[in-house]
């Protein structure tokens, strides 16, 4: 048996044309989605997500603007930033990238973005109304571009059993929201794995759909997967190979060829989740900006 492969890129590419065509509807009435992100330092891994994130904005037709503050800057000084965001009426979405410098507190500061504004969907106010199934909650990108995978694909969750390997606030607990939630893409009984779970390896057995995100390389293995199952792998680790080119391979955290043979549809790592998180920040500026009008 070889699973079928949820190929993030067509997905992805898709809402992203869904959303520009929206945002070109908008353009003739001059108005425009605007979406900034907030870098502080030159994390590596950071610049590139944040220079893929602007590529893809312009891409739609939105608005981007892109700070990048030093690894010296202060929390005051980033805090000044969030507000003067939070006031430009230019801007309906943006997001602090993390990490964050040690001596800044990252979550004084995601605390303190304008929850309408939130296109991260990591403000308390948003996970508040995600949990209670608000339709105006800004959904973090990953587990809500997860769902859409879901949808997309055919995978129904109605009834189905959800396995969720990882408790983050990222993705864990608002996959969780996500699927339990009535309605399309949700009405899934719903379990969260963490470090603590008796006999993990069963519980996975159990899943109809197995959602990985616990940032251990290849940690599920095929015999932890119910033959048929769905695996959706978000992890993304780099490991030493020497055979490589670059002395590295990226890998899930789910070992992709072995468990391929048993599922019954599995997400590639490169390719598969990483693809919809920035289509779905799109989607989330987009929404943020319908928001923004329907208040004005």
């Amino acid at each position: 048996m070889s699973a079928r492969i949820l190929d993030g890129v067509p997905l992805a590419d898709a809402i992203r044309a869904e959303v520009a065509a929206a945002v070109k509807r908008y353009a003739g009435d001059g108005r425009k989605p605007g979406l900034a992100v907030v870098i502080v330092g030159e994390n590596p891994a950071s610049q590139v997500y944040v220079k893929a994130k602007g590529k893809a904005c312009e891409e739609a037709g939105m608005h981007s603007e892109t700070v990048r503050l030093s690894e010296r800057t202060t929390e005051a000084e980033l805090l000044a930033t969030v507000e003067r965001l939070n006031r430009d009426p230019a801007i309906h979405g943006f997001l602090v990238q993390l990490p964050l410098p040690s001596h800044i507190n990252g979550e004084r500061v995601l605390n303190a973005i304008d929850p309408a504004k939130d296109v991260d969907g990591f403000h308390p106010v948003n996970v508040g109304r995600l949990s209670i199934g608000d339709p105006t909650a800004l959904r973090p990108a990953t587990p809500f571009g997860v769902q859409q995978m879901l949808i997309r694909s055919g995978i129904e969750t109605r009834g189905a059993h959800a396995v969720i390997v990882g408790r983050s606030n990222i993705v864990g607990k608002p996959m969780a929201s996500l699927l339990i939630q009535p309605g399309t893409g949700g009405d899934a009984t719903v379990t969260v794995c963490h470090s603590k779970t008796r006999d993990l390896p069963a519980v996975c057995r159990s899943a109809d759909i197995l959602v990985v995100a616990m940032g251990k390389p290849e940690f599920v293995t095929a015999d932890m997967v119910r033959p048929g199952a769905t695996v959706i792998d978000v992890g993304i680790n780099r490991v030493d190979d020497a055979s490589q080119p670059k002395g590295y391979r990226i890998v899930g955290d789910v070992a992709y060829a072995p468990v391929a043979e048993v599922a019954g549809a599995i997400t590639p790592v490169p390719g598969g989740v990483g693809r919809m998180t920035i289509a779905m920040l799109l989607q989330n500026t987009l929404q943020a900006f319908q928001q923004a009008a329907g208040r004005a």
